[in-house]
């Protein structure tokens, strides 16, 4: 049998795999640095699933990278379309200038690929695998004890 230190380092894995393909398969990939950024960490008291906070919008402020933009407008196939135009540098530049002045925020009615696969619901279904696998390793521990005790 699995402890539960186990079994919940075994559901974050699959929380954390769930959670890239849902990002790849929403179409907000792009340069594809997000998924790579959502990690696991260890907590004094249990896990925590981390990722770069940019998947919910992006404040005013700091321009994003250039070079990011200028992947996504090849990848778009924007890049292709404009050749003439402008140049995908100088395109870039300007949509990051724009974030910088204004910010960025995900079309309306996207779907969060993290509230897409951590449904209250499968969170539920976490906490009562992990919790009877802690009562089950309690009571072996307490019925091992009072063994101990009665001989």
């Amino acid at each position: 049998m699995s402890s539960p230190a186990q079994l919940l380092q075994a559901e974050f894995e699959a929380l954390k795999a769930d959670i890239i393909a849902a990002y790849e398969a929403s179409g907000m990939a792009t340069g594809g640095n997000w998924g790579k950024s959502v990690q696991i960490q260890q907590l004094p008291n249990g896990l925590s699933l981390v990722a770069d906070g940019y998947i919910n919008g992006r404040k005013p402020g700091k321009a994003p990278p250039s070079a990011a933009i200028e992947a996504w407008l090849v990848k778009k196939g924007i890049a292709a379309r404009l050749k003439e135009q402008i140049s995908v540098s100088s395109l870039a530049f300007l949509i990051a200038r724009k974030i910088a002045k204004k910010g960025w925020q995900p079309k309306p009615g996207t779907v969060n690929p993290i509230d897409a696969v951590a449904t209250p619901q499968r969170i539920q279904k976490i906490l009562d695998k992990v919790g009877q696998a802690h009562l089950q390793n309690f009571t072996t521990q307490i019925i091992n004890y009072l063994n101990q005790i009665a001989v």
